[in-house]
């Protein structure tokens, strides 16, 4: 277990190093946030805190998984690939917010047209890899379900929703970071288990099974490096924040997380351990249906987070709640492992 630690470790000093640097030259560049009108008044003081942070944490993540998995990387070298992808595409979208000043960014079909094709190729990877194919695993019930060619589907909409529920979910400080912590630790946990135990098909033969271990163990090390850069970023991102992940980091962030679940052939877990993320969209499509067919609201604001926040509660609190619900969630999760 101690590489995945000093990944965690790695990640969370490189991450902690850049922010003295990068957060002065983003106030020179006069890269601030811009926050919307009609959002809590409370943020309107906000406005022009430096925001594409998620550089921060992602140089983390690619030190920290690249110096201890490159043993094994077919596992851990799309994972990365997939966070960078997804950063990629929210970097552009903070840089046009930006350069003009508003909170637009790309526009809403430019987003899906990156995020289907990120989507699809690591659709197509999963379920031609030998150490993921078409199955998913059923936990608690410690049974496997044969997906066969619906698994492509399957896997882009896990990757497509988690990516946008955990942008929705980007709206305190600390919050998408904190709770991303807390998701990643978990899954460097399953996954180094899984390394332990080796669950390949019993013909696959000894050179395949070790493979596959080190393969999980690469992916276990991934988990801590995105555990460790978020702690790393909660140094410069809890109450108050002097820099905001952006969707820079918080699309790589639903990269990370969604490329996790699928590796790791318990997908259907995604949604109990990031129940918060979940939260998020469904509240968002709840008040936009609720709205268009009653002409009523049902939240006082969406995200949850920000209902929350226009009933009184302090930003510190709501982020507490949710770090420790997630907790609890995933410490129930980690029953299905033992």
């Amino acid at each position: 277990m101690q590489y995945p630690i000093y990944a965690l470790l790695l990640a969370a000093i490189v991450t902690i190093a850049l922010g003295p640097a990068l957060i002065p030259l983003l106030k020179r560049l006069k890269f601030g946030q811009t926050e919307r009108d009609d959002g809590p008044q409370s943020h309107l003081k906000k406005t022009g805190t430096p925001t594409m942070g998620g550089m921060m944490f992602i140089a983390g993540i690619l030190v920290g998984t690249l110096a201890f998995s490159l043993n094994a990387t077919e596992l851990a070298l799309p994972a990365l690939l997939v966070t960078v992808g997804f950063s990629l595409v929210g970097f552009l979208d903070d840089f046009l917010k930006v350069k003009y000043k508003n909170t637009v960014g790309l526009k809403a079909y430019q987003k899906i047209i990156a995020q289907f094709g990120i989507a699809l190729i690591l659709a197509l990877y999963a379920y031609n890899s030998p150490f993921v194919g078409s199955k998913i695993y059923i936990a608690f019930f410690d049974v496997e379900w044969d997906l066969g060619v619906f698994y492509i589907p399957f896997v882009m909409f896990i990757i497509i929703a988690t990516v946008n529920s955990v942008n929705l979910t980007d709206g305190l400080d600390g919050l998408a970071s904190g709770v991303s912590l807390i998701y990643a630790v978990t899954m460097a946990i399953i996954f180094y288990y899984m390394s332990t135990v080796m669950i390949l098909p019993s013909d696959a033969g000894q050179a395949a099974q070790t493979q596959y271990a080190a393969e999980l163990n690469s992916m276990s090390i991934f988990a801590a490096a995105v555990a460790g850069g978020c702690l790393g970023f909660l140094r410069f991102n809890s109450y108050p924040a002097r820099i905001f992940m952006g969707d820079t980091g918080s699309l790589a962030l639903g990269g990370a997380i969604s490329v996790m679940a699928i590796f790791s052939r318990a997908a259907l877990l995604l949604p109990i351990m990031g129940a918060c993320f979940v939260a998020s969209s469904v509240s968002v499509i709840l008040q936009v249906g609720s709205y268009k067919l009653r002409k009523k609201r049902i939240f006082r604001m969406a995200p949850l987070h920000h209902h929350f926040e226009l009933k009184g509660y302090a930003e510190t609190r709501i982020v507490s709640v949710y770090m420790i619900v997630t907790t609890f969630l995933c410490l129930v999760c980690l029953l299905a492992y033992v």
